[in-house]
């Protein structure tokens, strides 16, 4: 889909606040934006699902469309295990229902099994004998007896984000063996509180720790890893009442570290008129820090459940290729969506979207019988999908295609692990070559004496807030910078805590509790990068409960000059911008112990 005009956002742009809906969790600063829209909240009704209807059900020439279960009501998110059982969320009934076709027909054997209930039950995800389902806010694990039914449930996580507009966490286990988590944004189009909104997650499989992976995600429920190269893709949800034709449905490749844009800019570089960055950053500065969409489908399709299909009963041309359930729109006229979307990889680029199953879609566009929501591959290579509308999963299959599938296609594991490796294993900022100098700074704190224990409000344990700090000033200097790091922390060692830079050479002093955001209007024009965590601003201790104390070594360097370094620049860039440059520098050292385990 091309990219979107000028002429066609000046024509459609945003008028969302009429329509009751959250937006900006600030206030909207005048900026002389003018621009009309025309926008239509349109919802073709349900109908039930008859032998005609099924029939009508289009799919390429050699393919054929049954149903594999029925009468399933609010059917979601689907995981198959390796013996075939299939696993289904249902987010409005709170459980996870078992199907089992054992007599090998293509049909569920019955009306299946529930053997799970949990609140919001919605991404499941299956790896080493278990099987992993994600609330709202939580992550359970349970072990899959032989029969099928789980063992209990034990809580991996219990601190996600709240949902407020979109609360389907998705989950899936990545080449290298983390977990990661989709959560989605609290709005349609808002500066979130918590940064762990509208972005993709990291964890171990444990739910010891977790990192933000990539951001600007607004509800990416549908992502997995192209088997050739192994890189990680997603589809992403435009943004609600831009009008019928914007935003589009983003393909993005997501890479660590990255903003994909939302709330501020869609789609290859499309602005949202309606919305205001914190901290004085302009919409272009925003544009500059975002990574735009690689594809884009036709907007308000919604996106779901996402799978690269790995070789098997479907002909060969279709390895490697992604399907993607498309739900369908409610904010368009005429209705998109309502299909099953097939993406062609080619030496593992996206070349184009197609339409793969349709005719969920009736009566002309008016009414439809399914909305796509759930995917996943069969034990036979057959592809099934879940419609949390009729509450049907429909099997696709390939007349032509017989026997057992093969052997999946594993995606390497090394872009993964080189990605969240990055900023590993190098000194300390003080150490490196980058920050040599011949002055030296003193640094305090009020509440954190040299060598000490940090109090716990300065942890992410407690509140979280930035410590006052003071450093003696240095003759000559133009800017100061802060990098916090702590060297004991593991796999990534050492862990950025903090990065800020900026602040004026007639600022020596900072006082608590400092804004997490990517620039500061008070000292005005201070910059902060981001932290291993993913996050700009202050991110206080966390090591892991009962290990032995961490040191955290809050590092300030004097510069004989500003640096030309963008907001949310990560440690290395701003090392090496400060290359010849520092002219004196000094640290204070705190540690942090964490002995009892936070209740969840």
């Amino acid at each position: 889909m091309p990219h979107q005009s000028i002429q066609l956002l000046r024509r459609t742009a945003v008028a969302a606040v009429a329509a009751g809906l959250a937006m900006a969790a600030l206030a909207q600063q005048g900026d002389g934006t003018d621009v009309p829209i025309r926008t239509n909240v349109f919802k073709p009704a349900k109908v039930d699902l008859t032998h005609e209807r099924l029939a009508a059900i289009q799919a390429p020439a050699g393919f054929g469309v049954t149903v594999f279960a029925n009468g399933l009501k609010n059917a979601r998110i689907l995981a198959v295990a390796p013996d075939g059982t299939v696993y289904v969320s249902r987010r409005d009934q709170g459980d996870v229902v078992m199907l089992r076709d054992q007599d090998g027909d293509g049909r569920a054997d019955d009306g299946g099994r529930i053997v799970a209930n949990r609140a919001g039950a919605h991404g499941l995800a299956i790896r080493d004998g278990s099987l992993y389902i994600a609330t709202v806010k939580e992550i359970f694990k349970a072990p899959i007896k032989p029969d099928g039914t789980l063992g209990e449930l034990e809580m991996l996580i219990g601190d996600l984000p709240d949902s407020g507009q979109h609360p389907n966490r998705t989950i899936a286990f990545g080449p290298d063996g983390m977990l990661y988590i989709s959560v989605g944004s609290t709005c349609n189009a808002c500066n979130e509180s918590n940064p762990e909104n509208a972005t993709l997650l990291r964890a171990t499989p444990d739910g010891k720790s977790r990192t933000i992976f990539a951001s600007g995600l607004r509800n990416t429920i549908g992502f997995g890893w192209e088997p050739r190269t192994g890189a990680l893709w997603g589809m992403d949800h435009g943004i609600d009442f831009l009008g019928d034709d914007v935003q589009p449905e983003e393909l993005n490749r997501i890479e660590r570290g990255r903003q994909y844009g939302w709330p501020h800019i869609w789609g290859a570089g499309g602005v949202n008129p309606q919305s205001t960055p914190v901290g004085e950053i302009s919409k272009e500065q925003w544009k500059a820090l975002s990574t735009p969409m690689v594809l884009g489908y036709t907007a308000h399709a919604a996106p779901m459940q996402m799978l690269f299909y790995p070789g098997g009963s479907f002909p060969a041309e279709y390895t490697g290729d992604a399907f993607v359930a498309m739900r369908g729109s409610w904010n368009r006229n005429p209705a998109s969506g309502y299909e099953i979307l097939r993406v062609r990889f080619a030496d593992g680029q996206p070349q184009k979207f197609e339409p793969f199953v349709t005719g969920f879609l009736t009566d002309g566009g008016r009414t439809h019988i399914a909305r796509p929501v759930g995917l996943a591959v069969a034990k036979d290579g057959a592809l099934l999908m879940s419609d949390d509308a009729n509450g049907t999963i429909y099997r696709v299959a390939y007349r032509g295609g017989a026997g057992q599938m093969a052997a999946a296609a594993t995606p390497p594991a090394g872009p993964m692990q080189q990605q969240a490796m990055r900023g590993g294993g190098v000194p300390l900022a003080k150490d490196r070559e980058e920050t040599r100098a011949a002055g030296a700074i003193t640094v305090t704190s009020a509440t954190i004496a040299p060598q000490a224990a940090i109090p716990a409000k300065h942890s992410e344990y407690a509140d979280g807030v930035s410590p006052q700090l003071t450093w003696t000033a240095v003759a000559g200097a133009r800017s100061y910078a802060i990098v916090m790091e702590d060297p004991d922390a593991r796999p990534v060692t050492p862990f950025v805590h903090w990065l800020a830079w900026n602040i004026p050479a007639s600022v020596t002093h900072l006082p608590e509790g400092l804004q997490e955001q990517l620039r500061l209007t008070e000292p005005d024009g201070v910059l902060q990068g981001a932290t291993t965590r993913g996050s700009p601003g202050y991110y206080g201790p966390r090591p892991p409960v009962m290990d032995a104390p961490h040191r955290y070594h809050f590092q300030v360097f004097a510069l004989d000059t500003m640096l030309q370094v963008p907001p949310g620049a990560d440690r290395d860039q701003l090392l090496a911008a400060m290359r010849g440059h520092v002219v004196a520098q000094g640290e204070l050292v705190g540690t942090f112990q964490q002995q009892v385990k936070p209740p969840k």
